[in-house]
């Protein structure tokens, strides 16, 4: 038997080692990674757009309320007469012959409500907001709550109150949304429809406030 010479080192390989990438192979995963990247950011972007019932429509700016809202097709901004409101508003849109009656009108005023609300009084601040506001517009009339919800106004807490006020010439109904603008300030959207129930202005409301962002 052949007795291994002191001067011969047993043979251990290197561990072999990961291929390295080609440079072109690693040049195109990235372009690859790239072009997903942006094609989620399309597709959140057009999320975005979809859920804005009013895209593509004018916008009023409201720096005093710091919110943004869209303009109906049939309604009217006129910034000169934002000047004339009463101090609590500060920006209105109106539609005097709109949807299926002409003796219908509907306007929508936003406005800065004071300091925040907390979550919890969100929904009792809303309902007492909404019941002065009735009684200031149609005093003398007994207003029915009909509906009170939570909501969100561009991420922010809100809360939403509808009323209903009768009357000879088919009443009106007022929803108030009150929204936590940031944590300086709360703001607020009120929607009126006057005269004879119109589901298509009724529903003109609600696309103004589901395109309400914080300005």
């Amino acid at each position: 038997m052949t007795t291994p010479s002191p001067t011969t080192r047993p043979h251990h390989p290197h561990p072999r080692l990961a291929p390295r990438r080609p440079r072109r192979a690693w040049m195109a995963g990235l372009v690859a990674l790239l072009v997903v990247a942006a094609a989620a950011a399309v597709a959140r972007w057009t999320r975005e757009e979809d859920a804005d019932p009013l895209a593509g429509r004018p916008r009023v700016t409201d720096t005093r309320a710091g919110l943004s809202y869209g303009v109906p097709e049939g309604w009217r901004h006129d910034p000169a007469k934002d000047k004339g409101l009463i101090d609590a508003f500060t920006s209105q849109i109106t539609s005097r012959t709109h949807g299926a009656s002409s003796t219908s009108g509907g306007t929508v005023v936003a406005g800065p409500a004071g300091r925040p609300v907390p979550r919890a009084d969100l929904r009792r601040t809303t309902e007492s907001a909404a019941r002065s506001n009735a009684e200031f517009f149609l005093p003398d009339r007994p207003a029915t709550l009909e509906e009170s919800r939570a909501t969100l106004v561009d991420g922010r807490p809100a809360h939403t109150a509808v009323l209903r006020i009768p009357g000879d010439d088919g009443g009106a109904r007022l929803e108030m949304t009150l929204v936590n603008v940031d944590g300086g300030h709360t703001s607020f959207l009120l929607g009126l429809v006057s005269g004879e129930p119109d589901a298509a202005l009724t529903a003109d409301l609600h696309d103004v406030v589901a395109s309400t962002a914080v300005a």
